[in-house]
C-alpha cells in the first residue's frame, strides 16, 4: 500500500483533458442546483436514487415502491429497504457534520458507517479481513490488519483530504476514494461510505452546494472496469493515473445525467402546477406542489401535519388530488398510502 502523497505526477496532458470537461460539467451542474427556489427537493429525489444505486452495487437490491413504503409504513415492509433509508440517512449526517465543521475527519467517517451498518460499525479489529474475487475465491487485495495500522492510514488520509495540494480536487477525489477503498477500514460499509466520501469531498472544496454528485449509477454500469482499475492501482501506483482518468470520466458522465435528471423533475413539477391550478383552484398552492414532490408517497397523518389542518380536510385534499390523478392510494397494512405518479415514474427512470 501506498501513503500519500503519491510520488507520481497526476498533472498530465491526458488527464488534465478530461479534468477539463469534467470541471465544465460539475459547474453547469453546480449553476441550475443554485438557482434552484428549492434545491432540497431535488436533494432529496437524488439522495434517494443514490442511496438506491450504492445499495445495489452492494448487491442490496430493492425496489421504489418498496422503498417509499418502508418510509411510510410503521410496520417493517423490507429488509433492502430499509437498509437503503439508512444509507440515505447516513448522507444527510454527513452532509450535516461537513457544514458544523468544515472539515472530514476519522470519526466523521466513522459515524456515517455506523449509520449504514449500525451492528457492524466502527474500525476493524480482529486480523483476517482479505478482498476476495466472489465468483473463484481469489485474493486480490490484503488491506492494513491491525487497528493501529488502520488508524495510521486514515490518519495519513485525513491530512491528505483536508490540506491544499497540486490537484483539482476533482483529480483529488480519485485519489481519495482509492486510497480509502484501499484501507478498506471497517468490517462492512466500505463501499456506500466511500462513495459517501466522494460527494463529501466535493463540497467541501466548493465544488459543488449540495451533495447531488453520485457515481454509483456509473460505478454499476462499468462495475468490472471499476473493481480491475482498483486491483491494478495495489500493484504499481502507476496505475492510480488510469483509475483517476476513469473517475473523471465517471463525473462527466454522472452531471450530464444528473442535469437531465434535474430538467425531468422541474418540467413535471411546471406541468403539475399548471394542471392543478387548472383543476384545483380551491387547494392549490406551491407549497401543496413542492410538498408532493419532496418524499414521493404521504398519508392523511403527514398531509395534516404539513399544512396544520384537519383529518377531515387532509382526507378531503387527497380524494380530490386521486380523483384528478395527481396520486394514486394503495393501502399497506392498515394504512393507505398516496403515491406521486409523476415523481414515481421519473424515479423509475433513474
Amino acid at each position: 500500500m501506498f501513503k500519500l502523497p503519491l510520488s507520481i505526477d497526476l498533472n498530465d496532458v491526458e488527464t488534465l483533458k478530461l479534468l477539463s470537461n469534467a470541471n465544465n460539467k460539475v459547474g453547469e451542474l453546480k449553476g441550475i442546483i443554485n438557482q434552484l427556489p428549492n434545491p432540497q427537493i431535488l436533494l432529496n429525489a437524488i439522495t434517494l436514487g443514490e442511496a438506491k444505486d450504492s445499495s445495489e452495487i452492494e448487491n442490496i437490491v430493492t425496489t421504489y415502491d418498496e422503498i417509499y413504503k418502508e418510509m411510510t409504513s410503521e410496520s417493517s415492509i423490507s429488509a433492502n429497504a430499509k437498509e437503503v433509508l439508512r444509507y440515505r440517512k447516513a448522507i444527510s449526517l454527513g452532509f450535516e457534520e461537513l457544514k458544523r465543521n468544515d472539515f472530514i475527519s476519522i470519526r466523521s467517517l466513522i459515524n456515517i458507517q455506523n449509520c449504514i451498518e449500525s451492528d457492524k460499525g466502527g474500525i476493524r479489529k480482529l486480523p483476517g479481513t482479505v478482498i476476495k474475487n466472489t465468483r473463484t475465491g481469489e485474493i486480490l487485495h490484503t488491506p492494513p490488519q491491525s487497528e493501529v495500522e488502520i488508524l495510521d492510514y486514515l490518519s495519513n488520509l485525513e491530512k491528505y483530504i483536508n490540506q491544499d495540494n497540486e490537484y483539482d480536487p476533482l483529480i483529488n477525489m480519485g485519489v481519495i476514494h482509492y486510497q480509502f477503498e484501499t484501507i478498506h477500514p471497517f468490517y462492512d460499509g466500505n463501499g456506500r461510505t466511500g462513495r459517501i466520501l466522494n460527494v463529501l469531498f466535493l463540497v467541501m472544496m466548493n465544488k459543488l452546494s449540495y451533495p447531488v454528485l453520485y457515481l454509483s449509477r456509473y460505478i454499476i454500469h462499468n462495475k468490472d472496469e471499476y473493481y480491475t482499475l482498483l486491483r491494478e492501482c495495489n500493484n504499481n501506483e502507476e496505475n492510480i493515473r488510469i483509475f483517476v482518468r476513469y473517475m473523471l470520466k465517471g463525473i462527466a458522465a454522472t452531471s450530464d445525467f444528473t442535469i437531465r435528471f434535474i430538467d425531468e423533475i422541474i418540467h413535471s413539477m411546471e406541468q403539475t402546477t399548471m394542471l392543478m391550478r387548472e383543476r384545483l383552484p380551491k387547494i392549490y398552492s406551491k407549497e401543496l406542489v413542492e410538498y408532493l414532490y419532496y418524499e414521493f408517497y404521504t398519508k392523511n397523518e403527514f398531509l395534516r401535519n404539513e399544512f396544520n389542518i384537519s383529518r377531515s380536510t387532509a382526507n378531503k385534499y387527497l380524494k380530490l388530488l386521486e380523483e384528478q390523478g395527481f396520486v394514486i392510494s394503495e393501502k399497506v397494512g392498515k394504512e393507505v398510502i398516496y403515491k406521486n405518479v409523476a415523481l414515481f415514474n421519473l424515479m423509475e427512470k433513474w
